[in-house]
């Protein structure tokens, strides 16, 4: 059996890679993939625009809605290729991947017409307030509170791991509107913007020294009831919509892929010899299958939503592998280099301008976000393999 793309892929492929040429700066086609991070903010907003005049902010939305109704296939092709260039599109998660589809589905008709071309426009950033002290795989316990005073909301509480909310423009909130209720019930979905009074934005920098993730505190914050998303005490639910648009996971292939690159220019560069040489050589080829054992389950999973079957329990298999394998690849990477390869980026004698080391440490985080390898391994068990809950 062999495995190819249509002719539109490989065209859709080619402009996307001409884009990017022309889109990026010279030195980052050919040197390292930066990990994706807040402090390059002012180029994620332009990379956003240059996405926008060419219609590619959200290609895969309805027309309606601003999209360009993208295939599965299509979307993958186009994930893939960003990825690979280490393109600052880190502006799309929220906006593209969470708020937009979520309004798709649940928001009014003033919601939509207000939120979605501000969207696909790139002219507004978006951040999602789930997370709480105390309410993180365990979402539905969180106690951030909103109370009714006539046509707005009155909230309090506190949200973490913020991710952007230095940032943010607005921000998609789960608070308790009936504390009464049970947990996953007495939720409701709220639009906030991040300049109302009473909130505060406290940085958390993380282990690669990177400003990405906040706490967020609400005192008395007034939010319109009109900025409410579905029902009150409904938002679970809200909360949980994902229109089926591509899962494939791909992009995280397609950086362990440079990544790979890397190593082995350099290993090709330093010539190794003797039974060193051998085992960077054998230990490369192993993470290099490893990964293109990635990219074909990647593909595998388009092409099931492309034939209109729901990829659920494999999605969660290419989020562990890809995310696992990431971090093999940059532990092996920063080993391979020897001591520069734990070098900080602003050192002369860093590797790759120290993006290796910076990788190793960005890598531990995907493994946890957006459902832990835990809570992967949970699905895969119960929806994949039939096994029993308990």
């Amino acid at each position: 059996m062999e495995f190819k793309f249509t002719e539109e892929h490989n065209a859709l492929r080619a402009e996307v890679r001409a884009f990017l040429a022309d889109a990026l700066p010279d030195e980052r086609g050919a040197g390292p993939v930066r990990p994706t991070s807040q402090e390059n903010w002012p180029e994620q907003m332009d990379f956003m625009k240059k996405l926008a005049k060419k219609g590619w902010v959200a290609p895969a939305w309805p027309k309606e809605y601003g999209g360009l109704a993208w295939s599965h296939i299509k979307q993958m092709v186009f994930s893939e290729e960003i990825s690979y260039a280490g393109a600052p599109d880190g502006g799309r998660v929220f906006n593209v991947g969470m708020i937009g589809p979520t309004l798709i589905v649940h928001g009014s008709p003033e919601q939509k017409a207000e939120h979605l071309p501000r969207i696909t426009d790139a002219d507004v950033t978006w951040c999602q307030g789930y997370s709480e002290p105390g309410a993180g795989s365990d979402l539905a316990a969180l106690q951030t509170r909103a109370v009714r005073d006539g046509d707005d909301y009155v909230v309090n509480g506190q949200k973490i791991w913020t991710t952007g909310a230095h940032h943010a423009d607005w921000c998609f909130l789960l608070v308790r509107s009936d504390p009464d209720a049970p947990k996953h019930k007495g939720i409701s979905f709220l639009l906030v913007d991040m300049k109302s009074p009473g909130i505060q934005v406290r940085p958390i920098v993380n282990m690669a020294g990177y400003h990405e993730f906040n706490e967020v505190f609400f005192e008395d914050v007034r939010i319109p009831v009109r900025n409410r998303v579905g029902e009150e005490n409904n938002g679970w639910y809200v909360a949980m919509t994902l229109l089926d648009f591509e899962r494939s996971n791909v992009a995280s292939i397609a950086a362990n892929q440079r990544q790979l690159e890397m190593l082995i220019s350099d290993m090709k560069a330093r010539r190794p010899g003797g039974a060193y040489r051998d085992i960077l050589r054998h230990r490369l080829a192993e993470l290099w299958l490893s990964n293109e054992t990635g990219r074909l389950l990647s593909y595998r999973t388009a092409w099931m939503q492309e034939a209109g079957r729901i990829a659920n329990y494999e999605a969660s298999v290419i989020k562990v592998f890809a995310t696992e394998l990431g971090a093999k690849i940059t532990n092996f990477g920063v080993n391979q280099l020897g001591p520069a390869g734990y070098l900080e980026p602003e050192s002369k004698h860093a590797v790759f301008d120290g993006n290796m080391e910076k990788g190793h440490l960005v890598n531990v985080s995907p493994q946890i976000y957006s459902g832990s390898s835990e809570i992967q391994r949970n699905i895969i068990a119960t929806r994949g393999l039939g096994l029993p809950r308990d």
